[in-house]
């Protein structure tokens, strides 16, 4: 994907969660079971099913949590990409949205 893409696709991805996307933030899953169970659920979605990743994985345009996490604090969170790199996820995120799958 080029700058512009990702870019295009970032945008698209906040318009639709500005819009009311309604996506599953809980459970946060608290081992790595449960964290491989919404991985699974990902791996099960055909390619281009992006509002479905974005519902299971549970993202949300502001950072969350008690700690109050966002993406730029994740360890999938590539700096001059502004991307997940977590392959079953893999879009364009902006550093301060999160999702459950948020890993230190």
């Amino acid at each position: 994907m080029s700058k512009e893409d990702d870019d295009a696709l970032r945008e698209k991805i906040g318009k639709m969660m500005a819009d009311g996307l309604q996506t599953q933030t809980e459970p946060f899953p608290k081992d790595n079971f449960q964290f491989e169970e919404i991985l699974k659920e990902l791996r099960e979605l055909e390619a281009g099913e992006l509002e479905k990743k974005l519902v299971i994985s549970g993202f949300v345009d502001h950072p969350y949590g008690e700690d109050e996490q966002r993406c730029l604090e994740c360890m999938y969170y590539l700096v001059h990409r502004k991307w997940c790199d977590l392959p079953e996820l893999a879009v364009p995120v902006d550093p301060q949205w999160w999702c459950r799958l948020w890993r230190i």
